[in-house]
């Protein structure tokens, strides 16, 4: 008897082959295998939503090889992921085989396993199920969710500001968490305060106590304004002082830090970029890989569990592998008494799920690291850490709180900590957002008693100003998405990704910053879609979306009941909105030519702030620029000269921002980016002196050119790549990526042609 096992990737069809015998055949179907007509009537909400589906391009010849394959099979077992991406999957091939009548009275099981290991394999096939139509009902209700309004909101947006423009269901309130929090950066005014340290001395040890109560008075964080006030405070706590503080309150605590719990998809990409520098979609590839299967010395084995998870749990096996290992490793005395169980916040993470955990703890990071890419062994080195760590026993901690008077209404404060025994902190401690973390170097106070007296050696004024909330990184993104209950797992690296390809959001030193473009779709779904960018909104949709999963909800009545006042406002938009009523901002500022109204417009690329008499006067200037600096000669940049006229080189102000122009303009046209090119790493194949960099072309497109132009202009409009081509041997490749086909490496070679289609691309 042969059966069939479908699974979604080879490297997983590789791993699960050497646990099943030669009566199964393993075939990939290579992820999903057919999605939406991507044209308008592919959801049709007039007959309940009825959705038309069509093969994915790319992935018909597997789709061709998994029906040779069935109908020389006895039996289908459908093994794709255990999630409702991978149940869909499994039944839209199950679906393609029937209407191929390939499958006949074949018998079909559904097996889900969540870590790829013998007995886990074993088990699956020895307990299937039935496709859960649940599962596959939200993942339809998901992707026609997107789909409605990605295919009404995006002409919407072509028409009221841009062609080409596009909008996301789950996206749009992420982007409005970055353009949020960019504009409480620029609202934000700074503020000074001060603050008084002690430099003391006792019992041979030095120390510092900040002053916290003044002439009676608790201070605040805005108690002390100036430098003025801070030196005169300085001067009466020293005479008051008289050299000494006394001591007047001594406070011993000890507390005990838990381990965090084991990772969970959110918290491993947090980590991941915290910890690792790896961007959401690096840690979730690497991820895959290290769950589908590496080659050991005894074959291809499964390392971590399923890595799109939100449950924290842990099997008992495991946990009984864990505990045998901490008592081996670092002694039965950092073993709690009983095994920890870590409570899921997720409202629908499913108990049956695992954490992310390492499929066996006894393959340390030491012991597989040979066999690992360094990447895959950062990424396994974190999961199998915080496992481990995960059950182990709380950290103890010390804290020692000196408070000592300085005459009789003034006093500072000294706190101290010592780690008396570091528990699970001798694996791992968890990282932190925007914040130095705690407990690095143990931080020492000297034993003192009520009464005693330490010497006072200076008193310093720090000058402090408040910081604005920081921009978003990737992990507090995430982490931000997560607590509004926006997005789930699978999706959280799409999020992110598609933002970026939209060009509504740049990562500037890893973090988020919206573009113009980015901010006026942001205000025209803030002030005529607000409900559909609400995160209130958005969440409770995710929550229903649940429901349809676990059986408790219709998936058709909830696209109904969302469907209809949705169209009923993109209707109503589209006839009462005008087009500068969204790309138009009027100012309360008179032009300083002709005296008409200033308004911030949005040009080809950028924003930028324009006359209204527009085309009578021609007045423009840079949205970040100040009215006086637009009025001021053009600064000369020294050093050089244009290279096409010899003219001085200056430094001028466009609608676009401030670039480098030639001085004789418009005699000269002369012009070139004030922005230094961003450098990829890959050496010019033409002249092979250069470095390739990305540039910005007049009108805003990509572009990468050699370095040394003009000497060499060789440039290409994709992406490079330092691989060379297999067919013509150029030395690089690059990279295009086109709705239809996916991803490609391409030959830049116009006489080559050579084309392949990856899965992957290389970093």
């Amino acid at each position: 008897m042969t059966n069939l096992v479908i699974v979604e990737s080879p490297a997983k069809a590789k791993t699960i082959k050497k646990y099943l015998g030669s009566d199964f055949n393993i075939v990939a179907s290579y992820g999903h295998v057919r999605d939406l007509l991507p044209k308008e009537g592919a959801v049709d909400p007039s007959h309940d939503f009825a959705m038309r589906y069509e093969l994915i391009e790319k992935n018909e010849k597997h789709v061709a090889t998994i029906v040779s394959a069935m109908k020389k099979a006895d039996a289908l077992y459908l093994a794709t992921d255990p999630d409702r991406e991978g149940e869909a999957i499994s039944w839209h091939i199950y679906s393609i085989l029937k209407d191929k009548k390939a499958l006949g009275k074949k018998p079909v099981h559904r097996i889900v396993f969540h870590e790829i290991t013998k007995s886990a394999i074993k088990s699956a096939v020895d307990h299937p199920r039935e496709i859960s139509m649940e599962l596959v009902n939200a993942q339809q209700a998901r992707r026609a969710l997107d789909y409605l309004v990605g295919f009404n909101l995006s002409p919407l947006l072509w028409k009221k500001i841009r062609y080409g423009l596009s909008a996301g269901r789950v996206q749009s309130p992420a982007l409005r968490m970055i353009v949020e929090r960019e504009e409480e950066i620029e609202k934000f005014v700074t503020q000074e305060y001060w603050d008084l340290e002690a430099a003391l001395e006792a019992e041979r040890k030095t120390f510092a106590a900040k002053l916290t109560v003044y002439e009676g008075s608790k201070l605040e964080q805005f108690s002390i304004t100036n430098e003025k006030q801070a030196e005169d405070i300085k001067k009466h706590l020293l005479k008051a002082a008289k050299g000494v503080l006394r001591v007047v309150k001594v406070e011993k605590k000890q507390r005990k830090r838990n381990p965090a719990a084991p990772f969970i998809t959110s918290t491993l990409q947090q980590e991941a970029a915290r910890k690792l520098g790896f961007a959401v979609q690096r840690t979730m590839r690497i991820a895959q890989q290290l769950y589908e299967g590496v080659e050991l010395d005894s074959g291809s084995t499964g390392l971590i569990t399923y890595m799109r998870t939100d449950s924290v749990n842990l099997a008992q096996d495991a946990i009984n592998e864990i505990r045998d290992l901490i008592a081996e490793r670092y002694g039965k005395d950092n073993v709690p008494a009983e095994a920890r169980v870590y409570k899921t916040k997720s409202k629908n993470a499913q108990e049956a799920h695992e954490a992310i955990r390492p499929t066996s703890v006894l393959r340390t990071p030491e012991s597989v690291k040979a066999f690992l890419s360094p990447e895959q062994f950062k990424l396994y080195d974190l999961i199998w850490k915080r496992t481990v760590a995960a059950q182990m026993i709380s950290a103890t901690i010390d804290t020692l709180t000196l408070d000592m008077a300085a005459g009789e209404k003034n006093q500072f404060r000294a706190t101290g900590s010592v780690v008396i025994d570091p528990g699970y902190m001798r694996v791992y401690q968890e990282g932190t957002d925007d914040k130095p973390e705690e407990l690095g170097d143990e931080h020492l106070l000297p034993q003192l008693q009520e009464g005693d007296e330490v010497k006072l050696h200076d008193i310093a004024c720090n000058q402090h100003f408040t910081e604005p909330p920081p921009r978003y990184s990737e992990a507090t993104l995430i982490k931000a998405l997560e607590e509004y209950g926006i997005g789930r797992p699978s999706t959280y690296a799409a999020i992110v990704s598609t933002l970026q390809t939209r060009e509504y959001v740049v990562l500037e030193n890893k973090r988020f910053r919206p573009t113009d473009i980015g901010r006026i779709v942001n205000k025209f779904l803030t002030q005529y879609f607000t409900r559909y960018v609400d995160y209130g909104f958005t969440a409770q949709l995710e929550d229903e979306l649940d429901e349809v999963s676990r059986g408790e909800k219709e998936w058709v009545p909830l696209l109904e009941q969302f469907w209809d006042p949705f169209k009923h406002q993109v209707d109503n938009i589209l006839e009462t909105v005008k087009r500068k009523d969204v790309t138009q901002e009027l100012l309360d500022e008179k032009c300083p030519q002709c005296g008409k109204p200033l308004s911030i417009r949005l040009g080809k690329r950028d924003r930028f702030i324009g006359c209204t008499g527009y085309p009578d006067c021609s007045y423009t200037r840079a949205v970040e620029e100040k009215p006086e600096e637009a009025s001021q000669d053009a600064e000369i940049v020294e050093g050089r000269q244009c290279p096409d006229c010899g003219g001085d080189l200056k430094i001028k102000h466009g609608r676009f921002g401030k670039f480098i122009g030639c001085g004789n303009y418009p005699k000269c046209k002369h012009i070139e980016s004030l922005n230094k090119p961003a450098e990829t790493g890959v050496e010019c194949p033409e002249c092979k002196q250069g470095k390739i960099v990305k540039r910005q072309s007049r009108r805003g497109r990509i572009f990468y050119s050699c370095s040394r132009y003009p000497d060499c202009k060789y440039a290409i409009w994709n992406e490079p790549v330092a691989q060379s081509c297999p067919k013509c041997a150029w030395p690089i490749l690059t990279i295009k990526k086109t709705k239809k086909r996916g991803t490609e490496l391409v030959c830049p070679r116009q006489t080559c042609g050579f084309v392949k289609q990856v899965e992957d691309v290389p970093e």
